[in-house]
């Protein structure tokens, strides 16, 4: 009862120290585990810098799969969290690693492959793409890496009936962040699942020629959520859950949600802001 109390007390003067602004903020170091989509796309310099103008507080992250940010927030190793794997982060709040889960944001996967379109999949279900590619052979490059793309991939290969098939040879697992597991993808003509604002990235990169297209978009199971977390100060007694809290609230105030939905590239939106109102 008295650990819910100072949770609750601590929440807040996190939101009190939101609305005062920087005058009454220290300036401390935040340490968040995100995902590589986030900071591949450019996003989070962006709300670095106005968090730390909003609020006196430096946020610094590393960038992973979103499988190695829970890990990251179970060994006590960041006070925060922003990652898109819904179950998974659903399963770490119910275990007592995280609390106050918080949706910010989403955008979409797609599935993306060679103009050539060799397992023809252009305009089909994403399961039924995915088994196309399976019955054709066709080379597929997968992250590899428990992030929330490749949990998100696994759970389309269940939806077409199929396990993950590994052991094919079409079939590479790269273990790697989505702009390199994109880039080996193009490289080989291969089809592979990436969420849209890295795609944008990608395809920017390659001066609007890029070698992958995209071929398969707008099913409904391509949605692609993207949350908040503060690490649960009852697991880690050394998290910053003030300043965790701090920034959970200012990426769900109008500010934070603002600054996501007019982030663009090359004119195109890469987040669409959803927190509840």
């Amino acid at each position: 009862m008295r650990m819910k109390t100072l949770r609750l007390a601590l929440a807040a003067v996190a939101i009190a120290v939101l609305c005062a602004g920087p005058a009454l903020a220290k300036d401390n170091t935040l340490m968040m585990a995100t995902t590589t989509s986030t900071d591949d796309t450019g996003l989070l310099p962006v709300l670095a810098d106005a968090f730390k103008k909003d609020t006196g507080i430096t946020l610094k992250w590393v960038a992973v799969g979103t499988g190695k940010a829970l890990e990251h927030g179970r060994n006590c190793d960041v006070d925060v969290l922003l990652v898109h794997a819904p179950a998974a982060e659903k399963k770490f709040v119910e275990e007592g690693h995280g609390v106050n889960r918080t949706e910010v944001m989403y955008n979409d996967f797609v599935l993306v492959g060679p103009a050539s379109d060799p397992a023809k999949v252009k305009g089909k279900k994403a399961g039924e793409a995915l088994a196309a590619i399976a019955a054709a052979k066709a080379p597929f490059v997968s992250r590899g890496d428990d992030s929330g793309t490749h949990k998100k991939e696994k759970a389309l290969w269940k939806s077409a009936g199929m396990a993950v098939p590994d052991k094919d040879s079409w079939y590479a697992s790269v273990g790697q962040g989505m702009m390199k597991t994109l880039n080996i993808a193009g490289e080989r003509g291969a089809y592979t699942l990436v969420d849209r604002g890295t795609y944008i990235k990608y395809a920017d990169q390659a001066g609007g020629k890029p070698a992958l297209v995209v071929l398969v978009e707008g099913d409904k199971p391509l949605l692609n959520q993207y949350s908040v977390i503060s690490i649960n100060p009852d697991n880690c007694e050394s998290t910053d859950f003030k300043n965790a809290e701090v920034f959970r609230e200012w990426m769900a105030s109008p500010r934070g949600q603002k600054l996501i939905g007019d982030f663009t590239l090359k004119g195109k939106k890469l987040f669409t802001p959803n927190a509840a109102k």
